[in-house]
């Protein structure tokens, strides 16, 4: 039987620590550690922690992603639009077929929720 609750555990010491795809740095050397530690029963979605360093990626996204920031601060600015700033307990949502930068001002944990399919 499937798990109805998942509760997430604290991150594991295997992240992946590769750039998303869609990702390319364009200032500073910043990383990333992202843990998928939760799949749907379909494979539909995909939930878990990422942490990232100081630094700024510009991200293309394919996918629907619902965000809760934990600690950091990030500065969101879509190509052609307004930056919006995120900072601890913010809840958000990037939208498949967003492209912009992804400033990461002050070092980054957040829970992820994104809808593959």
């Amino acid at each position: 039987m499937t798990e109805l609750v998942f509760r997430f555990p604290a991150p594991g010491p295997d992240p992946m620590v590769t750039d998303l795809e869609g990702w390319t740095q364009v200032e500073g050397n910043p990383t990333m550690q992202t843990w998928v530690q939760h799949t749907s029963a379909d494979g539909s979605v995909i939930s878990g922690t990422w942490a990232a360093t100081t630094g700024t990626w510009h991200a293309t996204y394919k996918f629907y992603e619902f965000v809760h920031l934990i600690e950091g601060q990030i500065t969101i600015t879509p190509d052609g639009g307004e930056p919006v700033t995120l900072r601890p307990g913010d809840g958000f949502v990037v939208d498949a077929g967003f492209k912009g930068l992804w400033k990461i001002e002050a070092p980054v944990k957040k829970h992820f929720c994104i809808k593959l399919k």
